[in-house]
């Protein structure tokens, strides 16, 4: 099934009022895989495929999960980074062992794309573009497109396509052996191959959604330079989550890499909640990590120590503080009813073949251009607890406002599905987002108990040159869409956390 801009645009204002379980399913997977410039939609789990022992059919005070770490990485698709489980055959046939026949990951890394002139590209490693591994940043080419604007030309006229923001590298997608930290969660644990961003947008707003299910109207990432939107503590004011959860006395922190993104709330505000990342290792290893806590890497800055995974850091960097991110967790005595969730902010401007959604929100609209209901596309998400599936994809669709409906329904009263009554929710969006809480399963698989990501991960690679940043010159300038220069904007209140074990093996100079 194919659908064309105009009936998935038409139909909004007939569609943004709706809920079903928060998203709004346009029809079932019908075309062939195989190389495709459309995109496709598709429903949820086939029968039988859904482990039954969720643990939303007990009551919340019974959930054997009381201990939730949420980790939000940066601009990356799922096609992009874990289309290729859908080719893994040693994946695939394990699947199948655990949950029949029909078991299947919706993947396509290989897909053609018609530019401004006409002519195909086809998708293709990362790496296959050079003989060193410093490729994989894409160097070579300009960060994807990935504004408001740029997103909804991808979505109805290809990833690049004029005006798209994008060149080739928009189209490369990374292996198991990019990403062995993630390969080694996925077969272990739960994949989400459905899991959307919450808009089709930019990374702040869809962050905001993560922490308060809106933006306030907000369509870009704030700025320093120029009158687009001031970047600084206190520019945004909807009440969040970590204050929902104290105000029920559930603990809750925000850990922090380098700067403290959730200051944007206010320093006031937020302040009780922020703590340094070398706090969270602490915490961990002692057993005293909040009910709650999300954990944030290093943005911005050098891309020599960048870990959100943004382009053009080194994804290297980013899995190895996954890496041990999930470790200290893993070794934790919290770790046996802990659920460690880890998603992306956006899809980045890169190739994926699922047409993004439609969601109940406050602030939809027929407009499409204001239209605040449309989601963004798919992104990777992955979740790891001993509570999890093992080797399993959960294909129901998903937002970032899913995890605060599970939040709401382990910690504030809200019913394990459906709107429900009661003042537990934050806005309408996460009120009617189906809750990621389905994926847990009430018994604790013993293979998962003394769990340990293993994994060997290339050396880091060298930064980009300066030739090639002069080249491909980041997007502030010409871009109001574009990351700020966060470099040291809040340590001096916030000093930046100390060097911590995920960086004790890189060198000082990567170039």
């Amino acid at each position: 099934m194919t659908l064309s801009r105009r009936a998935f645009v038409g139909g909004a204002a007939g569609l943004v009022a709706a809920s079903a379980a928060g998203a709004l399913g346009l029809g079932e997977l019908l075309d062939s895989p195989g190389a495709t410039t459309s995109l496709t939609t598709r429903v949820a789990n086939p029968p039988g495929a859904v482990p039954q022992d969720t643990i939303l059919s007990r009551p919340a005070s019974e959930s054997p999960v009381d201990t939730v770490l949420v980790v939000m990485m940066e601009n990356r698709s799922f096609d992009h980074y874990l289309g290729w489980l859908a080719d893994d055959a040693t994946y695939l046939n394990a699947g199948r062992r655990r949950y029949g026949s029909r078991f299947s990951v919706d993947g396509r890394v290989h897909q053609i794309y018609a530019d401004g002139r006409g002519a195909e590209l086809s998708t293709r490693p990362a790496s296959s573009y050079g003989t060193e591994r410093v490729e994989t940043r894409g160097c070579d080419f300009r960060e994807p497109g990935h504004s408001w604007s740029e997103a909804r030309i991808q979505r109805d006229q290809g990833f690049v396509a004029p005006r798209s923001g994008n060149d080739q590298f928009a189209l490369t997608y990374y292996t198991a052996g990019d990403l062995p930290v993630y390969a080694a969660m996925a077969r272990r644990f739960t994949v989400f191959d459905q899991w959307h961003s919450s808009l089709l947008g930019p990374t702040f707003p869809n962050r905001q959604y993560l922490l308060s299910a809106q933006s306030e109207g907000r369509k870009r990432n704030p700025s320093l330079a120029g009158n687009v939107q001031r970047f600084g503590p206190g520019i945004y004011s909807a009440e969040t989550i970590l204050e929902r959860l104290a105000q029920a006395g559930v603990s809750a922190s925000y850990y922090y890499t380098r700067i403290p993104l959730v200051a944007l709330w206010g320093t006031d505000r937020m302040g009780p909640f922020i703590q340094s990342l070398d706090r969270y290792f602490e915490d961990a290893a002692a057993g005293r990590l909040p009910s709650v806590a999300f954990i944030e890497p290093n943005f911005g800055g050098s891309d020599a120590y960048r870990t959100d995974d943004h382009p053009r850091g080194d994804i290297g960097l980013g899995q190895r503080w996954v890496r041990e991110i999930f470790r200290a967790f893993t070794e934790s005595p919290q770790w046996k009813s802990g659920a460690f969730i880890l998603t992306y902010d956006e899809g980045g401007g890169f190739f994926d073949h699922v047409l993004p959604p439609l969601f109940a929100d406050q602030r939809a609209s027929s407009n499409d251009l204001d239209n605040f209901g449309q989601g963004g596309f798919r992104v990777p998400a992955l979740l790891a607890s001993p509570f999890a599936a093992p080797g399993w994809v959960d294909h129901r669709r998903y937002d970032h406002t899913s995890i605060l409906r599970f939040l709401e329904w382990r910690f504030l009263g809200a019913p394990p599905e459906g709107a429900g009554g009661g003042n537990w929710s934050l806005t309408q969006r996460d009120r009617n987002a189906l809750n990621m809480g389905a994926a847990l399963c009430t018994s604790t698989p013993d293979e998962v108990l003394g769990y340990d990501v293993n994994a060997s991960i290339p050396r880091p690679v060298r930064n980009c040159t300066p030739i090639q940043l002069a080249v491909n010159p980041p997007r502030p300038d010409a871009d109001p869409f574009a990351h700020p220069d966060v470099d040291s904007y809040f340590t001096s209140t916030f000093p930046p956390a100390a060097r911590e074990p995920w960086l004790a093996d890189v060198p000082d100079n990567l170039d």
